[in-house]
């Protein structure tokens, strides 16, 4: 009988993977991943969150209602250094991280898979809409989940061939609605528990005061405010400091130009903020690094694909092509906007995930 280690976060995907799995005949063993740093910091396990007291004890009731053994295992080091440092650093650096995205590639999975296998599990699995396909080339693929609705594999693009042979996903196949269902007929007591939203580690979403806490704790200094200016370099007036804006925000800037402002650069080796048109914020070249192909071993000649620059971007039409050994640039038929530094750029070959990489 195959072991396998199920990630809970103490919502309803997770409790139904762990039940859909062992009425598979696995050998299931919950576990939920202490990840953040202060116990009574999670407030935002109230909304449904994954990293609070609250998320064990549900997590812990779920595991004595389907009579698997549960244990806690501490991840803080982990999440400290793949998520919280690098989500600061980016944001230093006038780049807008996907912190899910770093969490799900090096602390869900490596992490929580390399203390998996050592104590003797098969495979871990996961509560995510989303599905696995080993393909005729022989590589492991992420399919899109059963229903459009809730597809998840844009914030799993970056899991390597070994984690995507050892994992298993058996949410994908269901819609939310079935498996609300599934926990409610099972009697689970997290069956109409809420989504987690926002980041687990900035319950408020105050993403720049969080950053601010952490320079002042490291540094003891403050961060320094800068100019708005334009594409040429006029100043347009102050702004509260770089982590404040993202690029394609527009909402919040203050400024009144008598036409709609947007983001469309972070300069952070100047502190400045470029605002520009609605007009001036599009473009059809997004390019991008730190590469993870996923249904190919690589890129070797220009590819149509289907191409999304953030999570909730619905997707576009583009020609992907290798511009470097760890570069490639998309040129979409249509202008987008809002292309973000720091977010992902996901590309999809059909249903499949052909891989993806950082926006530049």
């Amino acid at each position: 009988m195959s072991k396998v280690v199920v990630g809970m976060s103490g919502g309803v995907d997770s409790s139904v993977a762990a039940y859909l799995l062992k009425g598979q005949g696995y050998d299931v063993i919950g576990v939920t991943m202490q990840i953040w740093q202060e116990e009574d910091a999670c407030s935002v396990e109230e909304n449904g969150g994954c990293c609070g007291l609250s998320a064990v004890e549900d997590a812990r009731r779920v595991a004595a209602a389907l009579d698997i053994p549960y244990y806690v295992m501490n991840f803080k080091k982990e999440f400290r250094e793949h998520v919280i440092d690098y989500f600061t650093e980016e944001y230093l650096r006038g780049h807008t991280p996907n912190p899910c995205i770093a969490c799900n590639r090096y602390v869900k999975w490596e992490a929580l898979l390399n203390r998996s296998l050592s104590i003797g599990a098969d495979h871990i699995a996961t509560g995510h809409y989303a599905r696995i396909e080993q393909l005729p080339n022989g590589r492991y693929a992420l399919r899109r989940s059963a229903t459009q609705a809730k597809d998840q594999t844009y914030a799993l693009y970056n899991l390597t061939q070994e984690q995507l042979e050892r994992t298993l996903m058996p949410v994908g196949a269901y819609s939310k609605e079935e498996i609300r269902s599934i926990a409610e007929h099972i009697g689970l007591l997290v069956a109409d528990k809420p989504d987690s939203q926002d980041i687990c580690f900035v319950p408020d979403g105050d993403y720049a005061s969080f950053i601010e806490e952490e320079v002042r704790s490291k540094t003891g200094e403050s961060l320094p405010t800068g100019n708005f200016v334009t594409p040429d370099g006029r100043v347009l007036g102050p702004h509260k400091g770089i982590i404040h804006y993202t690029v394609g925000q527009r909402k919040g800037l203050g400024l009144a130009l008598g036409y709609p402002a947007f983001v469309l650069e972070i300069r952070p080796e100047t502190n400045e903020v470029v605002i520009g048109t609605y007009e001036e914020s599009l473009t059809r070249t997004v390019r991008a690094d730190r590469l993870n192909f996923m249904s190919v071993e690589d890129l070797t000649e220009p590819k149509r694909v289907f191409a999304k620059i953030r999570y909730n971007h619905k997707g576009a039409w583009c020609t992907v092509e290798k511009t470097g050994e760890d570069e490639i640039t998309c040129q979409f038929d249509e202008p987008q906007r809002a292309v973000t530094p720091g977010q992902a750029l996901v590309l999809y070959d059909g249903e499949y995930v052909l891989g993806g990489g950082t926006i530049l």
